[in-house]
C-alpha cells in the first residue's frame, strides 16, 4: 500500500484528486502525475471503454477500427468529432504526430512484441501506455482470461482518468445485470461443448484458454472446447475440432467474410459433417465488439446463455 504524505493526505481529505495515480498494467507498475489530456486508443473495443467512461474530451483521435471493423450508430456518433489516425495499427510517427501523451492499446490490439510501437518506445515522447489486461498473456504469465480482466480495465482507466466513481459504478451495474441474468436461467444437465470460430479456412483462427470468448461462454454455462489450448487467440487444426465435437459454433463477426459465408463454408464442408453443431446447425454469432473485451460482454453472455439453451 502507498501512504500520502500528511499534506497531500489532507488535501485528498479536502475533496482534492491527488497529483498522480498507479495502475498495474500487464508486468508493469505505471505511474501517471496527471490526468492524460492527448489520449489515443486503438481497437473498436477499447474505444468502447474510452466511450462508456465519457473521456473523449481527453482524447485526440483512435485507430485500428476501419481497416477491419465497421462503427455502429451509437459508437460513430460517440466518436464523431475525433479522427481515426490510422485505419489499422498505428507507427509510432502517427502517434507522435498527433502529441498523444497517453495511448490505450494492447499485444495484438495495436502493439506487437518486438514491435516499433511498444511502452518502451513511446516512453521517450511523453506517451504512456495502458495495455488490455486479456492481451498480458502475449508477454509473460497470467491467470485464465475472466470477466475480471475487462472490469479490471474499467477501473483502471477510471483511476488514470480521474473517473474512479464512475468507473466503479458501470462494473457494479455490470456485474448486478450479469448476476440477475444468470440467477434466472434454465440450468443446463452438462455445459454446452463451445468452438469459437474467428477466421480461416485452411486452419481455423479461433479462442483458447486465454481469450475472452472463454469467459463469455463459462459465464453463459458452456465450455469453450479448446479451454486447455495455452493460448490466446491463435490458429489450431481442423482435426482439433472435429475430435473434440462442439455442440454450438460461435461465429466472430467481423471483416471482408460475413458470418453468413463462415457458417456456409462449415456447413457445405464434408469434413464437419459428423461435427454435433454441424449437424444440428448451432450456429451463434458475435460481433468483434462482443467477443473482445469490452462493455459489450455482458450482452454477449446473454446471446450465448440463450443459444446453449435452444435446440
Amino acid at each position: 500500500m502507498k501512504y500520502l504524505p500528511i499534506a497531500m493526505a489532507l488535501t485528498c481529505a479536502a475533496g482534492v484528486a491527488a497529483a498522480e495515480t498507479t495502475v498495474q498494467s500487464c508486468n508493469r507498475t505505471v505511474t501517471f502525475d496527471s490526468v492524460p489530456k492527448a489520449a489515443i486508443s486503438n481497437d473498436v473495443n477499447l474505444t468502447e471503454m474510452m466511450l462508456v467512461l465519457g473521456l473523449t474530451d481527453h482524447m485526440v483521435g483512435y485507430t485500428g477500427i476501419s481497416g477491419w471493423k465497421t462503427l455502429n450508430e451509437e459508437m460513430r456518433a460517440g466518436v464523431e468529432a475525433l479522427p481515426e489516425l490510422s485505419s489499422k495499427y498505428p507507427s509510432k510517427e502517427v502517434l507522435i504526430g498527433a502529441d498523444a501523451d497517453f495511448y490505450f492499446a494492447g499485444w495484438n490490439y495495436g502493439m506487437k512484441v518486438g514491435g516499433e510501437v511498444t511502452p518502451e518506445t513511446l516512453a521517450p515522447f511523453g506517451i504512456d501506455v495502458y495495455e488490455l489486461t486479456e492481451s498480458c498473456i502475449h508477454i509473460g504469465e497470467k491467470a485464465k482470461v475472466s470477466m475480471d480482466d475487462m472490469y479490471a480495465d474499467l477501473l483502471n482507466l477510471g483511476q488514470i482518468f480521474d473517473v474512479e466513481a464512475k468507473a466503479q459504478t458501470l462494473v457494479d451495474g455490470y456485474k448486478a445485470e450479469l448476476a440477475a441474468f444468470v440467477a434466472d436461467l434454465a440450468p443446463l444437465d452438462t455445459p454446452a461443448r463451445v468452438f469459437v470460430y474467428d477466421s480461416g479456412e485452411d486452419k481455423p483462427f479461433t479462442a483458447g484458454r486465454y481469450a475472452m470468448p472463454t469467459a463469455l461462454i463459462e459465464a453463459a454455462g458452456g465450455q469453450n472446447v479448446l479451454d486447455d489450448f495455452e493460448k490466446s487467440w491463435a490458429t489450431v487444426v481442423w482435426e482439433e475440432v472435429v475430435e473434440r465435437n462442439p455442440e454450438v459454433i460461435v461465429i466472430v463477426n467481423y471483416g471482408d467474410v460475413t458470418a453468413a459465408q463462415k457458417r456456409e463454408f462449415m456447413m457445405s464442408n464434408p469434413a464437419f459433417a459428423d461435427i454435433d453443431a454441424v449437424k444440428n446447425d448451432r450456429f451463434v454469432t458475435l460481433e468483434y465488439v462482443e467477443a473482445t473485451p469490452g462493455p459489450r460482454n455482458i450482452n454477449a453472455i446473454k446471446t450465448l446463455a440463450t443459444a446453449f439453451r435452444s435446440e
